[in-house]
């Protein structure tokens, strides 16, 4: 299946010049979306994963779903101020300026592999700061899953060459 065909582009938003790649229509298209779970898990089904960890808000819809798949927890890395308890954060770069993103502090053990989900990866700073947050707690990361790829920005060159990255659809 042509997972390109359920993205739409938006132009000129949130500011003029970018063209945002809305994924509702893969969301809202069992098929697409069932396809899209099924081809990270594939892709990730021998790795030990023992977590699974997605940023807020979009990395949540597939980091709970590909988390549920391969039969792991869920983890949130949230915006400052909404987890409830003792929680790790780090501030980071990204496409349009600057975010902080935050972990419970016992969110992850050392004996944990750990795989990071997002929707898209652009400049790869959120991607790289939950990397960096995992990292901290002495877990392993052992991969970064995504739906989308924006080649032309070049994010994948701020991650771990060492780790594997899988992203289902490339934007040149």
């Amino acid at each position: 299946m042509d997972l390109s065909t359920y993205i739409r582009d938006i132009p000129d938003w949130p500011k003029e010049g970018v063209i945002f790649k809305d994924i509702t229509p893969l969301l809202a298209s069992p098929e697409g979306f069932r396809d899209s779970i099924d081809a990270l898990a594939d892709a990730y089904s021998d790795a030990g994963i023992t977590q699974v960890i997605g940023a807020e808000a979009r990395g949540f819809i597939f980091g709970g779903a590909l988390a549920y798949r391969l039969g792991v927890g869920f983890v949130p890395a949230r915006k400052p101020g909404k987890l409830p308890f003792e929680t790790t954060s780090l501030t980071y770069d990204l496409e349009y300026g600057t975010d902080t993103l935050e972990v419970h502090a016992d969110a992850f053990n050392p004996d944990d592999v750990v795989l990071i989900v997002d929707d898209v990866l652009a400049t790869g700073g959120t991607a790289a700061a939950t990397a960096q947050l995992i990292s901290a707690t002495g877990a392993r990361v052992a991969g970064f899953a995504f739906l989308i790829e924006l080649d032309f920005i070049g994010g994948r060159s701020k991650l771990p060459e060492d780790i594997r990255i899988v992203s289902l659809i490339h934007v040149e």
